[in-house]
């Protein structure tokens, strides 16, 4: 697939609107030990608090030098964080902790590029817990020469009708 620099620019974005990042552990520990020397690729992801949710995780494994990291150890203190955090709260990777988001209703925004390749396996972006359907409405797309796809959706709501 070709690379082309406008199908991330939502990347770009998320950076600037972000007030803070939200990772699981996993996440946290693989981007802790590459992104602090991306200074020029991620230089506001780098500066932004960062609030990992972990209950393994021990003050001593947070790495020194990717500005203040914050450990959650339940969705309880997620929810305080959402209450408090002025600006949107940015989640990257962290597939269980994305999952775990969306079935407590903390989600607000989706912000997906999708590729255009089926994988044979891999992580479900949603667990098949019994919940609620979620409403979506879409507020913004564009396709790319690639076929990549920007979709972002907000959430409107839920159906208990499941």
């Amino acid at each position: 697939m070709d690379f082309l620099e406008e199908a991330y620019g939502l990347k770009a974005r998320e950076q600037d609107e972000a007030g803070a990042m939200l990772l699981g552990r996993v996440s946290y520990q693989a981007f802790s030990v590459v992104w602090p020397q991306m200074v020029d690729e991620f230089p506001k992801y780098n500066a932004m608090p960062k609030y990992v949710v972990s209950t393994t995780l021990a003050e001593g494994d947070l790495v020194e030098g990717w500005g203040t990291t914050t450990i959650l150890r339940n969705l309880d203190e997620v929810a305080a964080l959402k209450q408090a955090e002025g600006a949107p709260i940015l989640v990257h990777g962290s597939a269980t902790l994305a999952r775990n988001l969306s079935d407590a209703g903390l989600i607000d925004r989706y912000h997906l590029l999708v590729f255009p390749w089926i994988l044979g396996a891999g992580k479900r972006m949603w667990s098949d817990t019994d919940k609620p359907r979620q409403k979506l409405e879409l507020v913004e797309s564009e396709a790319y020469g690639n076929g990549v796809q920007k979709l972002i959706y907000d959430v409107v709501g839920f159906d208990p009708e499941v």
